[in-house]
């Protein structure tokens, strides 16, 4: 049977969500959800555009997965949910603005910037953080697409994950198979420029510890006019004998059998000479990038497990003739003003959502959610079930966060008090349309998004 609020509780919890991505709204979802407590959720991005990574992360050929975001607008649409949009945490407003408006702060931040891979030669032109890329193709307005001039014929794409295959499938796209994305204009055209013929796929490791999912290698392989290639000794693996030939890897996950299974169709395939070429590399791991004043190779070294299951070099290695180098080895949070951050984990400390100061007790009323909380793991759908876990957490506390905030103002008080000017979800809708009436107006899909800040303040009415 479902709680209902007690007389105590008639008081509503003011709670501030800040970020809009999937964890943010799930975390608002699962307040509103509930009728134990009743709950106002302020989401704040300094963006004035919502869903976050669903937004300005996923590839915009996965249409199935931008999917997501009519649920997450379900949520937005809450009546007792709010967007503030064009407000960045650190900058505009602080924790102790918050303390005055709300009882609870969730933070929602994700994970923006890439990993490094710490080898020579990797801050040269045309050495890439995947994470710049995909913001690129993304309409991302931090990013300028003058940024990106694929004018090379090979690249290298370091990583193993979803994220690099996604950047590995856009480079070898024609701009007429992007034509029906909201891939911004601009980009399009660039892509439709590109020279890059050959795409070098590398990772570190073997087949069974690549990180990408049967769906993301589907789509690889079912490129028209794409040759995906993986070498036939690199997928010959004998199962039954895996326990001891490599010991992290005692038992082989259902996942990594079907990645398995799809390489071997892969090796078995008969290349056609087809315009584009992706190479799969395993066990291959970056050593140095070449050139003076930009990229013009990479230097490589063959790996392989070592009897206790740790990597290590074979002492062969090669020159790949690359002018461009994608590194994709994983996301990393980043520290946000006046909130505990563990370095090394690159992730907000924290018990069950709670976020834990230096010595491990708990900061009333700072809670986490989200790849901020757990690191750069999982897929969209793990947020929900994260942020449900740090909502309870919220709620158990609920009447000592009323306590510590007996009267809070209204957060436009605290915005005016600090002169700023924020949007809203109408702004959203009016940025929402405008991208629905640029794909018209181009004769292509559903919505073609706007890359730059000056177009969301042209459409708010800010300029």
């Amino acid at each position: 049977m479902t709680d209902q609020p007690s007389a105590q509780d008639e008081t509503p919890l003011r709670v501030a969500v800040i970020g809009s991505g999937p964890a943010g709204v799930y975390a608002a979802d699962a307040l509103t959800r509930q009728r134990r407590v009743p709950v106002r959720v302020d989401i704040v991005d300094r963006l004035p555009t919502p869903y976050g990574l669903v937004r300005y992360g996923v590839a915009p050929d996965h249409t199935k997965i931008k999917g997501v975001a009519r649920t997450l607008r379900r949520v937005l649409e809450h009546p007792h949910v709010r967007f503030v949009g064009g407000i960045e945490f650190g900058t505009d407003l602080t924790r102790a603005d918050l303390s005055r408006s709300h009882h609870a702060v969730v933070y929602a931040t994700g994970a923006s910037v890439d990993r490094r891979m710490g080898v020579p030669g990797e801050d040269l032109p045309g050495s890439v953080a995947a994470t710049d890329f995909v913001n690129w193709y993304c309409g991302h307005p931090d990013n300028q697409w003058e940024d990106f001039g694929l004018d090379t014929e090979e690249v290298a794409v370091v990583g193993a994950g979803n994220v690099a295959l996604d950047v590995v499938r856009v480079l070898a796209k024609t701009a007429d198979e992007l034509r029906h994305t909201d891939i911004p204009q601009a980009v399009l055209e660039v892509l439709a420029a590109s020279r890059v013929r050959t795409i070098h796929l590398l990772a570190r490791r073997g087949p069974l510890q690549a990180k990408f999912t049967a769906p993301e290698l589907r789509d690889l392989m079912e490129l028209p006019g794409v040759d995906v290639v993986v070498r036939p000794e690199q997928v010959d693996i004998d199962l039954t004998e895996i326990g001891t030939r490599s010991p992290e890897l005692r038992e082989v996950s259902r996942a990594a059998r079907t990645n398995l299974r799809l390489l071997r169709e892969l090796a078995e395939r008969v290349p056609e000479g087809r315009a584009r070429r992706v190479e799969l590399r395993f066990w291959t791991r970056p050593e140095e990038i070449l050139g003076t004043d930009r990229v013009n190779g990479l230097r490589v070294g063959h790996t392989r497990l070592d009897p206790e299951g740790r990597l290590e070099g074979t002492g062969e290695h090669e020159v790949l003739d690359v002018g461009m180098v994608l590194r994709s080895v994983g996301y990393a949070g980043v520290p946000l003003e006046g909130v505990p951050f563990d370095p090394g984990a690159r992730t907000v400390p924290n018990e069950a959502g709670r976020v834990l100061d230096a010595r491990g007790g708990p900061v009333p009323g700072d809670y986490v959610a989200g790849w901020i909380k757990r690191g750069a793991t999982g897929v969209i759908g793990t947020n929900k079930s994260d942020a449900a876990g740090t909502v309870r957490a919220l709620l158990e506390d609920a009447p000592l966060l009323r306590e510590s905030v007996p009267d809070p103002v209204a957060l436009e008080r605290v915005l005016d008090d600090r002169g700023l000017r924020h949007s809203d979800y109408e702004g959203w809708l009016r940025i929402d349309t405008a991208e629905a009436d640029h794909a018209a107006d181009l004769e292509r899909g559903e919505r073609v998004k706007f890359r730059d800040w000056d177009a969301y303040r042209r459409i708010l009415g800010q300029d």
